[in-house]
């Protein structure tokens, strides 16, 4: 597996925030976020190759019980559902962070962080014009969402970049179906910097008040800023 980071931190978003966690970053990506805050396992995918034993063993050095596969795409990794059931077997809580773009095929998994692509994604059409199409007709799969939905416990995770998105977002839970409390459904400031999270998190903070959803601040951009590994 091409893997671009492993490190020790508190998960810094979601239900889990705050959760010392072991991450595991794999390395390339099906789609292009314009706004992509690790650009190192996306648009630039790097990193080293890792056989599953050696992933485990790394993450075993860590003192705690619970392992994030993220990305990039975990998803679409080489042997991602080998190191999951490895992961497993050992007694992890496993949380996988994914767009949704891609069935979940029986993969362990305890928590489903679901995050779907909104149209704020979107590459620049002049810039990218070959990723702004692929990107457009991969991000959203409502089909595949369900299937992850109804096969494990999940949240949702919208990177909100204006008070509009959320027409976009409500528009993509009906979609899905009913019945998906709103409680789940976590609004995240779209920001690479502290002082733009910031300005954004006062009105986002009074939109998720104001229809019920949850607000979801980002740790560690506010304890270290957006740096790699943590």
């Amino acid at each position: 597996m091409l893997i671009s980071e492993i490190f020790f931190s508190l998960q810094g978003e979601g239900e889990l925030c705050g959760v010392p966690s072991v991450f595991v970053r794999t390395s390339g990506c099906n789609l292009r976020c314009a706004w992509c805050d690790t650009p190192y396992a996306s648009w630039n995918p790097e990193g080293r190759q890792m056989a599953v034993d050696e992933i485990v063993a790394e993450v075993e050095r860590h003192p705690c019980e619970h392992v994030v596969l993220t990305g990039g795409e975990p998803m679409i990794a080489a042997q991602v559902h080998e190191l999951a059931s490895e992961l497993k077997l050992l007694g992890y809580h496993l949380t996988i962070e994914t767009a949704g773009t891609v069935a979940p095929g029986g993969i362990c998994c305890d928590l489903a962080s679901l995050s779907p692509k909104l149209v704020n994604s979107a590459p620049d059409v002049r810039q990218h014009a070959a990723w702004h199409k692929r990107h457009e007709a991969e991000r959203w799969k409502p089909d595949v969402i369900r299937e992850w939905i109804q096969k494990y416990p999940h949240q949702f995770k919208f990177v909100v970049s204006r008070p509009e998105d959320l027409i976009e977002i409500e528009g993509m839970l009906a979609k899905i179906g009913p019945g998906i409390p709103k409680h789940k459904v976590q609004l995240m400031p779209e920001a690479r910097t502290l002082e733009v999270m910031r300005g954004r998190a006062n009105w986002l903070a009074d939109l998720c008040r104001d229809h019920g959803y949850r607000y979801a601040h980002r740790l560690h951009i506010e304890l270290w800023g957006n740096r790699r590994g943590v």
